[in-house]
């Protein structure tokens, strides 16, 4: 059967969305629940953590994410060179709360290491060779940086996840054509997304592309199932072959936002337990919708 427990590699990040190894976090429990699974039939494990949305689910996440939505557009019309990420992230956090929404990344988990940290603030900022989970700082922006920023609400309980990149003053070519090509990933892992496609077909178009233009896939993040929960299954690997994981299935929610770096792969967690950043110092870029699986294709909730 195939489960977690066995899909899994052990050094990967786990399916739950906690950002922390497999082996520390959910390893254990999938193994005692295979065994289980021997001795009493069980629900399969796709049938019982994918959550497959009902209309009315549906119809909460679709606000939520286009909550989502208008409060990356407020960051695209605001944003230059001299905002410090303290102040997106003060933006996003003010309209969130006038807006009757939640920041759902605000106090949210624990991070790696020591301190166990939740995060600390309402958006992630990531800003040039951070891959993810920046925190918002006083640093004010520069002429020539590029900054992702990532935005989640929760709305009535609803969920919708999105980022985009934000390319300030002016970049040389190879930095703008990562930027591009890593939106270009995106769009070909979207277009991927109908019924039976399988999750292997997603990682295998952003890889190719990627790597086709000189780049390389990050592997230590994923995307994941999300509405209902903050992080959902399934995981949404931006790397693989095609053919293989699970199939999708109509009414699927799930985000794909692929981390692509100028150099390697390769990537550590700083200090405060979130900021994962480059460990040869190239630049990375992301973007990220969270999606629909439909009858006959996908809807794009957070477009």
């Amino acid at each position: 059967m195939k489960t977690a427990a066995n899909l899994i590699s052990r050094n990967a990040t786990c399916w739950c969305g906690s950002g922390k190894k497999y082996k520390k976090c959910h390893l254990l429990i999938d193994q005692k629940e295979v065994s289980a699974s021997a001795e009493e039939p069980k629900p399969k494990r796709k049938d019982r953590n994918i959550i497959i949305k009902t209309e009315e689910q549906i119809d909460g996440i679709r606000k939520s994410c286009q909550m989502t939505k208008d409060l990356l557009d407020m960051v695209e019309e605001r944003i230059s060179v001299g905002v410090t990420t303290n102040e997106i992230d003060e933006w996003v956090h003010l309209e969130t709360l006038a807006r009757g929404a939640v920041p759902a990344p605000l106090n949210y988990g624990r991070g790696q290491g020591r301190q166990r940290m939740p995060f600390p603030k309402s958006i992630c900022t990531s800003l040039n060779e951070v891959i993810c989970h920046g925190i918002p700082n006083s640093q004010a922006l520069r002429n020539g940086d590029i900054l992702n920023v990532d935005v989640t609400c929760n709305f009535h309980g609803y969920f919708g996840d999105a980022s985009r990149m934000f390319v300030i003053g002016e970049v040389p070519d190879r930095t703008r054509e990562l930027v591009e090509v890593t939106r270009e990933c995106l769009n070909l892992g979207i277009e991927q997304v109908r019924p039976n496609t399988k999750l292997g077909d997603i990682g295998h178009a952003i890889q190719e592309h990627a790597e086709n233009h000189g780049f390389s896939v990050v592997r230590d993040f994923a995307g994941h199932g999300v509405g209902i929960e903050f992080h959902e299954a399934p995981q949404i690997l931006h790397y693989g072959e095609p053919g293989i994981g699970e199939a999708l299935r109509e009414n699927m929610i799930f985000t794909i936002e692929p981390m692509i770096n100028i150099g390697d792969y390769a990537c550590k967690v700083l200090g405060d337990g979130w900021t994962a950043v480059t460990t040869d110092g190239t630049l990375s870029a992301q973007w990220e919708h969270t999606m629909l699986v439909t009858s006959s294709g996908v809807e794009v909730l957070t477009a």
